[in-house]
């Protein structure tokens, strides 16, 4: 699979797997359709959006191939009609949760690596097209976002970007590079989630 195949892939499945997460809240908001295919969309395609401006590409992908808006809207709508049986699934959306952030956290530093970003800085990407449309969808329901207060996430969006950056350091096969990180970030997620482990805040 040719690299710029791999990231397309990898943003489509993310984003697909955000917009259902982001739905969700929505009808738990008791949102109309609208509301919760704009909160399905802006959880799936806010952290990309993000990564495209820091990384000079303008117009963001968002908005010159449509399948990055047609995927979100109909995951939105699928949600809207079927949400009591996506919602008795709690366990499967932690998983697919936790593959989709690993999915972002990968294929945004794979993006900024391409684009010539130094190490550190492929990292940072990497982590802010993870959590970034999380972090916009908490802020429109007027939550405080949930990386910034419990659980383990942009530790595990890190790891997996970092888990990037040294593959691409040592030139490993980037497929199976991008496997390896998202297994990292799938691992801590779901791990720290079943344990129920989170960040130590000041005392």
């Amino acid at each position: 699979m040719s690299s710029s195949t791999l990231l397309l892939v990898l943003d489509l499945v993310g984003i697909a797997v955000f917009a259902l997460s982001g739905g969700l809240v929505g009808v738990e908001k008791k949102l109309d359709v609208f509301g919760v295919i704009a909160l399905a969309a802006t959880s799936a395609l806010g952290g990309g959006i993000i990564r495209d401006v820091l990384l000079g590409i303008a117009p963001p992908a968002t908005f010159t191939d449509a399948r990055y808006l047609v995927v979100p809207i109909v995951c939105g709508v699928f949600v809207s009609y079927v949400h009591p049986t996506i919602s008795r699934l709690h366990k499967p959306l932690v998983v697919l949760d936790a593959a989709g952030l690993g999915l972002f956290a990968v294929a945004g530093a794979q993006k900024a690596l391409s684009a010539g970003l130094n190490a550190p800085a492929s990292v940072g990407i990497g982590m802010l097209t993870a959590i970034g449309g999380g972090v916009a969808r908490d802020v429109l329901v007027r939550e405080i976002p949930v990386v910034l207060h419990r659980e383990i996430y942009a530790t595990a969006a890190i790891a997996a970007a970092t888990v990037v950056v040294i593959g691409d350091h040592y030139d490993f096969n980037p497929s199976a590079v991008a496997i390896a990180g998202i297994v990292v970030a799938f691992s801590i997620r779901v791990i720290s989630k079943w344990r129920g482990w989170s960040a130590p805040r000041p005392t």
